[in-house]
């Protein structure tokens, strides 16, 4: 453990490399169910956040995702076309809409997330309890950039 104390930037390169793969293998792997319905990553993106944070509001997923309205629009207009989401507006402010998934819209997750799940389940099995406990304290320590 004291060798990570001295990390050098060829070791750090490697562990940004390893990072990337494992998001290209996260995302291949949900390919097959997104392509049934001609939808990509930015597509799987406002699902995914959907299923976390049921009922969000425009304004509070815009942030999440940190893009533009323009580019939550075509993303929307594709995920209502598809029958997969659906708005309700506020009961105290009808500014405001809240945005579901659907039936088809949690089926569709669901698929998504039964793909990505077996990669990170297996993943987890073929660890022990602390590499599991020490990998995810890393990973928020690198969310949150707290030292």
């Amino acid at each position: 453990m004291s060798e990570l104390l001295y990390l050098k930037d060829e070791q750090i390169k490697e562990f940004i490399e390893k990072l990337y793969i494992v998001y290209r293998k996260l995302l291949s792997d949900t390919k097959p169910a997104l392509k049934k319905y001609s939808l990509g990553l930015a597509h799987q993106k406002v699902i995914h956040l959907l299923s976390m944070y049921n009922g969000i509001t425009i304004s509070d997923l815009l942030k999440k995702l940190n893009i533009t309205k323009q580019s939550l629009n075509r993303i929307i207009k594709d995920l209502i076309k598809n029958k997969f989401i659906f708005f309700e507006k506020d009961k105290k402010d009808t500014r405001l809409k809240h945005i579901y998934l659907s039936e088809a819209g949690q089926k569709l997750f669901k698929e998504i997330f039964s793909a990505q799940k077996n990669r990170i389940y297996n993943a987890f099995v073929n660890s022990n309890s602390k590499e599991v406990l020490y990998f995810d304290s890393v990973v928020k320590k690198i969310i949150n950039e707290k030292i």
